[in-house]
């Protein structure tokens, strides 16, 4: 693909309606909106027989009326395959998000988080975490800071008890901070009547159901810390993101995986603490500047496909690329 310069960059969103799918989607075409004019469509994508259909017939109906695409994005594994149809009938360059249930070297630009470890032929971005549309900005003062709590998943079990001690401690180890605690529709019930029961006079709960589009992004912005259960991976990487200096509540883990390496390999690199009874984590938990995943492969793109004499070269290499 060549630069352009006089007309945008077509983009179409392929989505399959689930919200963190959408957030990593979103996060690329945001980054590509920063770097230069886009234009991006948004289609919703259902159904598992009917892209198979699409692609034998070389018929994509989802794509009828719309400008000719450059770039094909989508996440979750029920885009795949309409991405696929919509190639092959309308053109442009395919990006997946997180490793494919197809054959990588099926679509021209996979971005798949390292802790997949993913080994195989296909044009490759080895990101931290997966992709969002955070931004870093906001005062990030350092009286305030938010906690994000998840709840029981196939890689941690709960402990109601121990996550209770360890928030009692870090608020009364920091009582000149403000921390506001919020929940997830993960977080079993009886766990915001213990922490109410508590009465800590430098915490705030607002459960998410009180919660709005938005609001996290906004308290991360203000925050400087953020205090987040090991559970909730993706709300690591967004507060990473936010250049919001991210420390993680201890949950049971069940059995080492690719997620609790992931975060392993956080701490090792500095760029997140374990809280600890001591209060050693003080010395460590500061905000990692230029931790955008999104805008390092949106330069990628920008230097490889569209201007490769003036763009900026990202620290991820394509493999065989």
């Amino acid at each position: 693909m060549n630069a352009r310069t006089e007309n945008p960059i077509i983009i179409w969103r392929l989505t399959d309606g689930k919200p963190g799918h959408q957030s990593q989607s979103q996060g690329l075409v945001n980054a590509l909106k920063r770097k230069m004019p886009c234009e991006c469509f948004d289609i919703p994508v259902k159904g598992r027989l009917q892209p198979v259909f699409d692609l034998l017939s070389a018929i994509w109906p989802a794509g009828q009326g719309l400008p000719l695409p450059d770039f094909i994005i989508g996440a979750g594994h029920r885009t795949h395959l309409h991405m696929l149809a919509a190639k092959k009938v309308y053109g442009g360059q395919t990006i997946v998000l997180m490793q494919p249930s197809l054959p990588v070297s099926l679509f021209d630009l996979s971005l798949i988080p390292e802790h997949d470890r993913y080994q195989g032929n296909g044009t490759v971005i080895e990101t931290r975490g997966v992709l969002n549309p955070i931004q870093a900005h906001g005062s990030h003062n350092k009286e305030q800071s938010l906690i994000m709590i998840g709840g029981p998943s196939k890689h941690c079990d709960w402990d109601t008890h121990r996550l209770v001690s360890q928030i009692t401690q870090l608020c009364k180890q920091n009582p000149s901070v403000k921390y506001c605690l919020t929940t997830s529709r993960r977080t079993p019930s009886d766990f915001v009547s213990a922490m109410l029961r508590l009465s800590l006079s430098n915490l705030d709960i607002v459960p998410f159901e009180q919660t709005g589009h938005g609001w996290v992004a906004e308290q991360l912005a203000n925050s400087f810390s953020a205090w987040i259960t090991e559970d909730s991976v993706s709300m690591v990487y967004e507060a990473l993101t936010a250049q919001t200096a991210v420390g993680l509540l201890n949950m049971p883990i069940k059995r080492e995986n690719r997620v609790s390496h992931g975060m392993n390999t956080l701490i090792d690199d500095g760029h997140i603490v374990r809280f600890d009874s001591l209060g050693l984590y003080k010395k460590q938990l500061r905000p990692v500047v230029g931790f955008i995943e999104s805008n390092r492969c949106a330069n990628w793109i920008l230097h490889h496909w569209l201007e490769p004499a003036t763009a900026f070269i990202p620290q991820a290499v394509p493999q065989n690329g």
